[in-house]
């Protein structure tokens, strides 16, 4: 049933709704990577200027939460693509700096998916979200520098995907490793020298 101005009823709380589970979603996604999954609720609410009870309605359990700030980074790392390759002076600039934000999600989003991991089905569901989301960006960016030569031909977007996973999942908890040194040197061997 319309208002009697004749719009529908609740239309402002749903835009309001949406924007306060955005402003949770980052404020948990930060306080995730600064004091891990099992962070109390309490800090999650205090950085994001809303009461407990307000992301009790949104995400009834803690996994309902850590579940919706993997969409939502995944969603950010995804979008992020095609701005990149829009705005970057060259397509392998575009991929590069992709790759940086890829890399920032997987190494600060370990405990994420750690913590996912314990609901197997539930996990694959995620890690099957995160793979038909972010290989299309990285085929695309790939693609892109690839056509103008700026990348070797014949990279699967996929494998450089994994290859870049493997690299960064031994970095939780080791110090002295840094995982974007490594991944630095792949992209330069990926990148094609000017003739």
């Amino acid at each position: 049933m319309a208002s009697p101005a004749g719009t529908p009823p609740d239309r402002g709380r749903r835009v309001d709704a949406q924007r306060n589970e955005q402003t949770l979603l980052t404020a948990a996604a930060a306080v995730f990577v600064t004091s891990g999954v099992d962070a109390p609720i309490r800090e999650i609410a205090t950085r994001a200027g809303v009461g407990i009870g307000t992301i009790y309605r949104h995400f009834p359990t803690r996994s309902d939460l850590i579940i919706a700030v993997y969409r939502h980074q995944v969603e950010a790392c995804a979008e992020a693509g095609p701005a990149l390759l829009a705005t970057a002076d060259s397509p392998f600039r575009a991929l590069r700096r992709w790759i940086d934000l890829f890399v920032d999600f997987l190494v600060t989003k370990h405990g994420l998916a750690g913590a996912m991991q314990s609901d197997s089905a539930g996990f694959d569901v995620l890690h099957a979200y995160f793979v038909d989301r972010l290989v299309p960006v990285c085929a695309q960016l790939l693609a892109a520098a690839t056509a103008v030569g700026e990348a070797r031909p014949g990279t699967d977007a996929y494998e450089l995907m994994r290859g870049i996973g493997g690299l960064c999942a031994t970095s939780a908890g080791d110090s002295g490793y840094d995982p974007r040194k490594l991944v630095g040197l792949l992209l330069d061997g990926l990148r094609n020298a000017p003739a």
